[in-house]
């Protein structure tokens, strides 16, 4: 900034004994380099004032700070029962339950704590939902666990981890590597779900158009424009899913929901208020 202000003195560099008058092009500017003392001193001094100004300046607004942050809300943690337990992240409903309950899956570099620090934990609550946030083995605060090894196995583990947290009426976020767990959790239990968004997700070319097709899960595809390759990928097997509904975020990348908070929040509650 200070720079910024005084940049035409800083460009031309030495002393000024030797070019007291002159004229020396710097670029596409030509800068006057004759200066008094006079001059020096309130140029020091104006330098000096900026620097403090500067200095006590606030810093950017906090991104996050749109949802309100109601200190009622109360973020559970916890360990699901068993030989490979789950850590988990979970908000219950502030006023009136709604029907469904949200469960929050994470890419390849975050975890449950992700859904807290974006405020997704404390809205939902807000908003009347029951919400839980996971941590996928190998992940967080979760060991990792032999059964994330085959298709089979990480379905059966998020179906486990459902039973043990009494979720009955799920709406799955699965954004990128967890598509490894909730692509197979769909296409053998997607009669228990009450929705599906995925991001992105990981292993859609794992499964046929015709096993898409057979899933009649409200669903709805969010992606960010920027995001060239993964979501190009799943949304070309995605669309094959009979009942969605597409949404595509402006100027955010892969992970969409970070970039563009806001817009993903008012996204996903549009559609969860809208289920059945």
């Amino acid at each position: 900034m200070v720079a910024a202000l005084f940049g035409c003195w800083f460009r031309v560099g030495g002393a000024r004994s030797a070019m007291a008058g002159r004229v020396i092009p710097a670029g596409a500017t030509v800068v006057q380099t004759s200066m008094s003392r006079s001059h020096v001193a309130l140029l020091g001094l104006g330098l000096l004032l900026m620097l403090l100004l500067y200095v006590g300046l606030p810093g950017p607004p906090d991104q996050t700070s749109w949802l309100g942050g109601d200190p009622n809300v109360t973020i559970l943690a916890g360990l699901t029962p068993g030989n490979s337990p789950i850590f988990y992240r979970e908000v219950l409903p502030l006023h009136r339950a709604r029907r469904v309950e949200v469960v929050l899956l994470h890419g390849k570099a975050f975890n449950s704590h992700t859904w807290e620090q974006l405020g997704t934990l404390q809205l939902l609550s807000q908003r009347g939902y029951r919400a839980v946030a996971l941590d996928l083995p190998g992940f967080g605060n979760s060991a990792p666990s032999a059964e994330a090894s085959t298709e089979a196995g990480r379905a059966e583990l998020l179906q486990r981890v459902l039973q043990d947290l009494e979720v009955h009426n799920a709406v799955l976020v699965s954004p990128s590597l967890s598509g490894h767990y909730a692509l197979p959790f769909l296409m053998r239990a997607h009669h228990q779900l009450r929705g599906f968004v995925p991001i992105a997700p990981a292993s859609t070319q794992n499964y046929t158009q015709e096993q898409f097709w057979a899933v009649k899960t409200p669903t709805l595809i969010l992606y960010g424009e920027l995001d060239r390759i993964l979501a190009r990928e799943s949304l070309r097997q995605l669309r094959h899913l009979p009942n969605h509904s597409v949404v595509k975020l402006r100027d955010a990348g892969h992970a969409c929901y970070l970039h563009k908070p806001q817009d993903f929040h008012l996204v996903l509650l549009a559609f969860l208020d809208h289920l059945p």
